[in-house]
């Protein structure tokens, strides 16, 4: 084990997808082994600092990619009344795979959240200016977002981390974890402009980022800021013309909730002049919805059972 990181220069790139059976980790595996790389689905869990240690020995990734922690069941909530289970994995299990593979100088992608900051004095909401990699954390209004600030804090101090920011992920299938289908089923939204992956966009960008060797903090997300309202028009006019929502307004969705919501907009300008120099470009936020939106019209990765 070596107690600094040298950064892989092969030809040969090994990846082991962590939390691959989840949403996004399941969506970036297919992703890898569809390009034909050298992939393996991790079958720990990663807390377990044992059995870790073990697979990373058997598989020897050059490149691990973590997708893994609990954001809450139906939704963050969850969290505020299970603590410890989201210790145990937000914080121990993100910073023990970490750690390992530091030891064993292994870059690690982590796919954290930028739902750490909500609009201020200083990045008032419809300005354009968003938070940067290097503000520091002004929400914790939920306890997911609470820890998730918290890890970056620490994580930052390990050179081999590629720390990715996103918000409100998109994908091109109805599945029940996408943004899209959480507030096309709730009975009323608030209207707010957010900052969105959209994972069509992104997640290839993820993978060209780790094979580059790129470590940091970056925000994660389409440039720009999108609103509730203006995502379910453009599900209305491509997708399902029929659809009808309701607002409320923050105090009101505050009633109903245990936990606070971030809304923020990030800035996005470390990450595109990162991804311009491996020639990839991300098309400004509504720009990439109305692209999905149309991908979606037309069966392009809809899956039926997931229809709603």
């Amino acid at each position: 084990m070596t107690e600094f990181y040298t950064p892989y220069t092969g030809n040969s790139p090994v990846f082991l997808v962590v939390g691959s059976k989840g949403w996004i980790g399941g969506m970036l595996a297919n992703e890898l082994e569809k390009a034909g790389a050298n992939v393996t689905r991790s079958l720990t869990r990663f807390e377990d600092r044992a059995a870790v240690l073990s697979e990373i020995e058997k598989v020897k990734p050059t490149h691990v990619l973590n997708c893994a922690g609990v954001t809450g069941r139906p939704n963050v909530d969850w969290c505020e009344d299970n603590k410890q289970a989201t210790i145990r994995s937000n914080v121990i299990g993100t910073l023990n795979l970490i750690d390992i593979c530091y030891l064993n100088n292994i870059h690690l992608t982590n796919f954290a959240t930028g739902c750490i900051y909500q609009y201020d004095d200083a990045h008032p909401m419809g300005s354009g200016k968003g938070f940067t990699e290097e503000d520091p954390a002004n929400f914790d209004g939920s306890y997911y977002s609470k820890t998730k600030a918290q890890v970056e804090l620490i994580l930052r101090e390990y050179p081999n981390v590629l720390n990715l920011r996103l918000r409100m992920p998109v994908s091109d299938e109805l599945h029940p974890r996408n943004f899209v289908t959480k507030i096309a089923k709730y009975e009323r939204v608030v209207d707010i402009p957010n900052s969105n992956t959209l994972l069509y966009d992104l997640l290839p960008a993820s993978i060209a980022m780790a094979k580059a060797n790129l470590t940091g903090v970056f925000n994660f997300t389409n440039p720009g800021a999108i609103s509730h309202n203006e995502v379910l028009s453009l599900y209305k006019k491509h997708v399902k013309p029929d659809f009808t929502w309701k607002n409320f307004s923050l105090e009101e969705q505050a009633k109903v909730i245990k936990a606070g919501r971030s809304n923020c907009e990030l800035d996005t300008t470390k990450l595109e002049a990162a991804l311009a120099k491996l020639g990839i470009t991300i098309p400004e936020v509504h720009v990439a919805y109305d692209s999905m939106f149309q991908r979606m019209a037309k069966g392009e990765g809809l899956k039926s059972n997931d229809e709603f």
